[in-house]
């Protein structure tokens, strides 16, 4: 056995992902997937693996490719068509399977896939059971079973119905008021995964539906990650339409990005605020979030008489840490709401629900109910930087703007707690880039603090 990781593969806590062709092949997929099946296999889970994808061009290929690795070792495969991740990851833990995998590069562009690995509690692999799964990669051949044991395949066309109605049933939503309201949203599944259930999900909560991208065909008409800059056609369709608001999902729905109805952007941060907000006023406890995630969580949190506990950036670290702090609601600031009535895992279609119950207990609009927050300014770069070097950054950027505080639980977390202000410097664990983000109540000091920083970097390279 000389397995090595191609070098132009990311390898983190967030799975396996590059470029199709090159280094993501048909033969890697089966591969890692005859591996992960082996992994559980070793670690006492019975059950069938359930399989999903995104709607990307080359997501069929790449399934039919896990599939065989994981009959070749002797697992059953339930396969569900295209879903969104949090679809497969709510049906692995309700169907009691072993596992799943998730075909899906989430964010990035077409050009990328990817798997991601979940375990039986219907959560990705967290970091202690992400080395071990890489060590047994590159340690020994995946278990491969006789001809008599290959294992069997079947279709599951049922999971984002059973999805829906799980979200449906949630007592955080007045189910009878949201659809008197009948709220008109605009919508764009930049032709993802979004399609299979986003416009059945806000026609269930009685809203008229105006859309872009819904046809999940893959071939993403805009960068697929759904910032403000990416969000333009959304806007124009909000103003055209007269639609309250307009919501934006990623490739695989587990980010939901909001527009107001002016057609303006708000930042996917406020899309976790207003959905704690909702589930606080009605639960009070402990909000979890990653270190980059804007402060405004924890003006909510205050509101509601609540608090927030930081974790590493990544969807199984806040998972995690919302486990150990029996966390009322959860998630990350790139618009992922997680919600444990729920499940324990990023969840689009549950924030959108949470955010037309936020609009009908405000009693207001989107634009608004987010005004009644403090404002903030959060900016965002990537900078190329040697990952090997950045032990010595860090140490350069807290000599330099010396700070209050400082937290290197990941990365390196500046602030400044009585300006309102901080600086995230951190390894993207999605691309090969270092992130630089940063929020001030002004954009001038968030500018300012980036550019500094980006500086620093740019000095020692």
């Amino acid at each position: 056995m000389s397995f090595v990781f191609p070098l132009d593969l990311m390898v983190s806590v967030s799975g396996f992902r590059g470029r199709v062709g090159q280094p993501i092949t048909p033969e890697l997929v089966s591969f890692l997937a005859a591996g992960f099946g082996t992994f559980l296999g070793k670690t006492g889970a019975g059950g069938p693996i359930l399989l999903g994808r995104d709607s990307r061009t080359s997501g069929a290929m790449l399934a039919r490719s896990a599939t065989a690795g994981l009959q070749s070792v002797g697992c059953d495969v339930v396969d569900l068509g295209v879903v969104p991740t949090p679809t497969l990851l709510l049906a692995v833990e309700d169907a009691g399977a072993a596992g799943g995998i998730g075909v899906t590069a989430s964010h990035n562009p077409g050009e990328w896939n990817a798997l991601k690995f979940a375990t039986g509690e219907g959560t990705f692999l967290d970091a202690r059971a992400m080395e071990a799964f890489q060590n047994l990669l590159l340690g020994e051949d995946p278990a491969r079973a006789s001809w008599l044991d290959i294992g069997s395949v079947r279709l599951d066309s049922g999971a984002v119905e059973r999805h829906l109605e799980r979200i449906l049933t949630l007592s955080f939503l007045d189910l009878p008021a949201l659809k008197d309201r009948a709220f008109r949203v605009a919508l764009d599944c930049v032709h993802g995964a979004g399609g299979v259930v986003m416009p059945q999900l806000l026609g269930a909560l009685g809203c008229e539906v105006v859309g872009i991208g819904i046809e999940p065909h893959g071939r993403f008409s805009r960068d697929p990650e759904p910032t403000a800059e990416n969000l333009a056609e959304l806007g124009q369709l909000v103003r055209e339409t007269g639609a309250d608001l307009g919501m934006a999902v990623d490739p695989d729905v587990d980010r939901l990005a909001l527009v107001d109805g002016l057609g303006t952007p708000l930042g996917e941060d406020l899309t976790l605020a207003l959905a704690s907000a909702v589930a606080l006023r009605r639960k009070t406890g402990v909000v979890v979030t990653n270190l980059s995630t804007s402060q405004v969580v924890e003006d909510v949190a205050r509101r509601y008489g609540g608090s927030v506990v930081r974790s590493p950036v990544g969807e199984i670290h806040v998972a995690r840490r919302m486990q150990e702090e029996n966390a009322v609601v959860g998630g990350e600031g790139n618009g992922g709401v997680i919600l444990p009535d729920l499940h324990f895992t990023r969840d689009a279609p549950v924030g959108a629900a949470l955010i037309l119950q936020h609009l009908l207990d405000e009693g207001c609009g989107l634009r608004e109910a987010a005004s009644r927050w403090p404002g903030y300014v959060i900016r965002k770069r990537k900078v190329s930087f040697s990952r090997e070097a950045l032990g010595g950054a860090y140490e350069a950027l807290e000599s330099d703007l010396s700070p209050p505080e400082a937290d290197r639980a990941d990365g390196l977390r500046l602030a400044w707690r009585k300006e309102r202000a901080w600086l995230h410097v951190r390894p993207s664990g999605t691309e090969p880039v270092v992130r630089l983000i940063a929020e001030a109540p002004s954009g001038k000091k968030a500018d300012a603090l980036l550019a500094r920083a980006e500086e620093i970097l740019l000095g020692l390279a």
